[in-house]
């Protein structure tokens, strides 16, 4: 079927996904996180509300008409694209939207153990990345486009280890602390090496990898050429994402070192936590 800008696709579970998303988030803020924080203390910040908001915005823009229609019908660039959202955007928009509390009732007991294990920055990297180079197999590409279940597990599983890579640089729990910020550097600059693998794959292909995608419509763009796009822009735009993460983190690492700024958050998520130590111990 012809591509056509007039006759747009709607997926009505992309909008029930992201009211369950959104609803969810503030019922959890009104009803549940009175509970978890001191007597006139915020349950969430604005910025945290804002990237709540952005976030499920962001799940919008990737997962309906044009960009959904066009990734899983069209084009693999596009579908390329969809996933650095998701990756790139989502995921470590959805940490920082998260508040501590929020964050420790997601791991009661054993589960937080389990998160001390998997966020850790080599097991972080290990986990995402291959979750990168599965989610871009030929035969899970292939299961993806045929079934919208298949593509809509694989996203959120695309997410959640997403969310796992994010966590040494963005956590908001104590427990789970995020590395320094030399370290967060490091960290992101090895990030940024890693896909280069699979990318050079599709940029440097002689044939497409993705033959599914040979059998649809075409836009302008060869089969190939479609893949060779999408190449430069897991290594290209990915790349430019985490370069401007670790730019921002030098940036605030020079100005703690120079005596400029201090690390607030950190600082309050200490003082809170202390606080509520102390209550518990006197309760």
């Amino acid at each position: 079927m012809p591509w056509s800008w007039t006759h747009p696709q709607w997926h009505p579970t992309v909008w029930l996904l992201c009211a369950v998303l959104l609803c969810g988030y503030f019922l959890a803020l009104d009803y549940i996180g009175p509970k978890h924080v001191n007597p006139g203390e915020p349950v969430a910040t604005r910025a945290q509300k804002r990237n709540a908001i952005l976030a499920v915005a962001t799940i919008f823009v990737a997962g309906e008409w044009p960009i959904h229609t066009l990734a899983e019908r069209y084009l693999y660039s596009v579908h390329m694209i969809q996933h650095l959202l998701l990756v790139m955007v989502v995921a470590p928009l959805m940490i920082a939207a998260t508040p501590p509390w929020m964050a420790r009732a997601l791991f009661p007991g054993r589960l937080m153990n389990v998160a001390r294990l998997v966020t850790r920055p080599l097991p972080a990297l290990i986990i995402f990345n291959a979750t990168l180079v599965f989610t871009h197999w030929p035969t899970m590409v292939d299961a993806s486009v045929h079934s919208e279940w298949a593509h809509f597990g694989l996203h959120v599983f695309l997410v959640f280890t997403a969310m796992i890579m994010w966590m040494p640089v963005l956590s908001p729990l104590l427990e789970l602390p995020r590395l320094s910020y030399p370290g967060q550097m490091l960290y992101l600059f090895l990030q940024s090496l890693v896909p280069t693998i699979p990318a050079s794959f599709l940029t440097f292909g002689s044939r497409p990898l993705y033959h599914v995608y040979e059998t649809f419509h075409r836009i302008g763009i060869s089969a190939l050429t479609d893949q060779r796009v999408a190449g430069l822009e897991m290594k290209l735009i990915g790349g430019a994402i985490l370069w401007g993460f670790m730019i921002a983190m030098y940036v605030k690492w020079y100005r703690i070192e120079n005596g400029e700024g201090v690390d607030l958050l950190g600082y309050r998520d200490v003082e809170r936590t202390m606080n509520r130590m102390e209550l518990t111990k006197h309760g």
